[in-house]
């Protein structure tokens, strides 16, 4: 059975290389921070690589993040894989909690987060389970 939780969170991206050009494409890492507020109270760590299109609104992006804190009461720590692209006013955006990454009581997490940015604010929704969690 998944649980269900939301709320916002904080980003803070930092070049952690100069942007390579290939072709017609700029390709890009950078390092993410982020606080994560509401029914997960933690912080994250975690890189990003990017590649952004001359065409407006083309990209793609793949990150690995790992997020330590409190999950509904729950003290721990997991790690998500993101990878997204986006073309054409169409987005695709996969985000999944990396199998067997949970430690302390998060010991088991598995599910899926997602991202919405509404007037600028970036919010998650996570759904998850954990093993003998009511």
């Amino acid at each position: 059975m998944s649980t269900h939780v939301s709320g916002s969170f904080n980003i803070t991206m930092t070049p952690a290389t100069t942007p390579q050009r290939s072709g017609r494409t700029t390709l890009g890492r950078m390092l993410l921070d982020k606080v994560y507020k509401g029914d997960l109270a933690a912080t994250a760590s975690g890189e990003m690589l990017s590649a952004v299109t001359d065409t407006k609104g083309a990209a793609g992006y793949v990150a690995i993040e790992s997020i330590t804190g409190v999950l509904q009461g729950r003290q721990g720590s997991f790690v998500v894989r993101h990878a997204g692209t986006m073309a054409d006013g169409k987005q695709e955006l996969s985000i999944v909690i990396v199998p067997h990454s949970g430690t302390g009581q998060l010991e088991g997490i598995s599910g899926t987060m997602g991202i919405r940015i509404e007037g600028g604010q970036h919010f998650y929704d996570l759904d998850y389970s954990l093993p003998g969690a009511r």
